[in-house]
């Protein structure tokens, strides 16, 4: 994790449509929680058998007035397959249960909107912004649940700041060596 003076403001995320939910969410409006972004792919094996698991742990585990899960689709191959109705169909297969926002494709087809603004490496990838709407977290594969709790928990017990100097976080990203696997799919 960052310190409190090294902070980046966490850019709006840009997505077509949310399913899971009554409406749209915004960064801004859910300033004061701890907010957990679980990017991923339905084809991913380790967004299924990792990441996941672990965003509704999240989603179930900690208060809904301290924390928000937000799923980002995130379709960076296999586009003509990962349509909203297979999403939405996938999302009631597997239960899940936090609202899910489909990120926006790029115009070339390569890497969509939100994933190249948050600088992500591939799915999974955990982003966790604390009360103040800044990155603390950007991590690119499986990470494991008491790391992840210990954060989010810190972030909560965390007194929000007034600092207008936001700077690059700190990244976790662990690069794969192969396209696809258990811990996930790199770009």
């Amino acid at each position: 994790m960052s310190n409190q003076h090294s902070l980046l403001l966490a850019p709006p995320l840009d997505t077509l449509e949310w399913i899971n939910g009554t409406k749209p969410l915004t960064l801004a409006e859910l300033k004061g929680k701890v907010v957990a972004i679980h990017a991923f792919q339905m084809l991913c094996p380790g967004c299924v058998i990792h990441g996941l698991p672990q965003a509704s742990s999240i989603y179930e585990l900690f208060s809904k007035e301290d924390v928000q899960v937000i799923g980002l689709h995130t379709v960076f191959e296999h586009h003509s397959v990962m349509t909203s109705e297979a999403l939405t169909a996938f999302a009631h297969e597997y239960r899940l249960p936090f609202p899910i926002a489909i990120d926006r494709p790029s115009d070339s087809g390569a890497i969509p909107h939100s994933m190249a603004n948050y600088q992500m490496q591939g799915t999974p990838t955990l982003i966790i912004l604390d009360k103040n709407g800044c990155i603390r977290m950007n991590h690119f594969g499986r990470m494991s649940d008491m790391q992840v709790g210990g954060v989010i928990g810190r972030l909560i017990e965390e007194k929000s700041i007034s600092s207008n100097a936001f700077e690059k976080p700190e990244s976790s990203i662990d690069l794969a060596s192969h396209r696809c696997g258990e811990d996930g799919c790199s770009i």
